[in-house]
């Protein structure tokens, strides 16, 4: 699956050199993920009030390039379930549509005991696990 999200630079994004700060990409890739899972259907607040919350368990990150205050990113997202726990999303921060910043977020299902569990039934099923 792929997703779309836009992202517009602030002045209080950026650091003294005028730049977008560079853990700011980390928010902006969240804030495209979390968007997925809205627009997938999946109500988090819901899975937490069941025990179950989504976790990033690994985050591979390359800075290509920076924005500045006033530019408008868009964050490309393809994702997929990678077996009955893991959730993969390649994700590309992009301006003037050049790639700026890449990364490759690894996210597991686990209770709120801190164990891990199945993802959701919408999103195996989506990966061709055919268990419910």
């Amino acid at each position: 699956m792929s997703h779309s999200f836009p992202v517009r630079i602030f002045y209080e994004d950026t650091d003294m050199a005028g730049v977008v700060y560079y853990a700011n990409y980390l928010r902006y890739i969240e804030r495209a993920r979390s968007d997925i899972v809205e627009q997938i259907g999946l109500d988090q607040r819901a899975m937490r009030d069941e025990g179950l919350v989504f976790v990033v368990t690994r985050v591979e990150a390359d800075y290509l390039g920076a924005a500045r205050f006033g530019d408008r990113l868009e964050v490309r997202t393809t994702h997929q379930a990678e077996g009955p726990v893991r959730w993969v999303f390649d994700q590309d921060v992009l301006r003037d549509g050049k790639v700026i910043f890449r990364a490759k977020v690894t996210a597991v299902c686990m209770t709120t005991a801190g164990k891990p569990t199945r993802l959701p039934a919408k999103l195996r099923l989506s990966d061709g696990d055919p268990a419910a």
